[in-house]
């Protein structure tokens, strides 16, 4: 799938971009839920998630009481 066919938002996921997003898909994450249970090092190693996005993940897991695994 290339970037431009992922869509610009996935589930309860903030919009991060379609980089990012193409890499959650790929990973099997579609919400935020799912996202806290990876942590900042193993998102930051997937190919298109860059410190921006995980600082923007970062915040909506927060607005929900959640947190990255790490």
């Amino acid at each position: 799938m290339s970037t431009r066919d992922t869509p610009a938002q996935i589930g309860d996921l903030p919009p991060i971009g379609r980089p990012a997003n193409s890499a959650l898909i790929q990973a099997g994450i579609s919400s935020l839920a799912e996202v806290a249970g990876h942590s900042r090092s193993e998102l930051l190693a997937m190919h298109g998630v860059g410190p921006k996005a995980v600082r923007i993940l970062e915040a909506a897991l927060e607005a929900q009481g959640l947190r990255f695994a790490d």
